[in-house]
């Protein structure tokens, strides 16, 4: 995987504050590119449809998904103000701002917000369950493409000398 490719630098580099093994972060990467249709940057849900389409066909609208990890629901979007200090709430396209989307990811993903599964649940330092951790974000949606996402990733990482 192209450890330089859109914003990965910056997951990393969060990841690592936030102290995820390098597993973790392998996960939270693959999932990211997954969810931006392998750009690797913040993007809004069905990117290729319109505003008056998202309106009219999104139950959960305006609070629809952004970011790597695409929150969505305005309880989370609440959640991800308190937590990240940025008034997402307010202004939901402040979650496509790389930073903030990145912070939304990495804690999202390591605290459970989006599921009630986190990173610990499927990811520690004697296993990666790639696979099952798809439920921290999205049930089972491409989990087997999501997995070997994650071990290219977890393989690049280890290489690099990430923990």
């Amino acid at each position: 995987m192209d450890l330089s490719l859109g914003c990965t630098r910056l997951l990393i580099d969060e990841s690592k504050r936030q102290g995820l093994l390098r597993n973790q972060c392998a996960y939270v990467l693959a999932t990211a590119f997954w969810e931006t249709a392998h750009t690797m940057r913040p993007v809004v849900e069905a990117y290729w449809l319109s505003e008056a389409w998202r309106k009219k066909n999104l139950r959960y609208y305006p609070w629809h998904g952004r970011g790597f990890v695409q929150l969505t629901w305005e309880a989370n979007y609440i959640r991800a103000e308190k937590e990240t200090g940025s008034p997402v709430h307010q202004n939901p396209q402040l979650a496509l701002d790389p930073n903030v989307a990145a912070t939304i990811a990495v804690t999202g993903m390591r605290e459970g917000w989006f599921t009630g599964r986190d990173l610990d649940d499927f990811i520690d330092l004697q296993h990666s369950d790639f696979k099952g951790a798809r439920a921290i974000i999205n049930g089972r949606d491409k989990d087997d493409e999501i997995a070997a996402i994650a071990r290219q990733y977890d393989a690049d990482l280890k290489r690099e000398g990430y923990n």
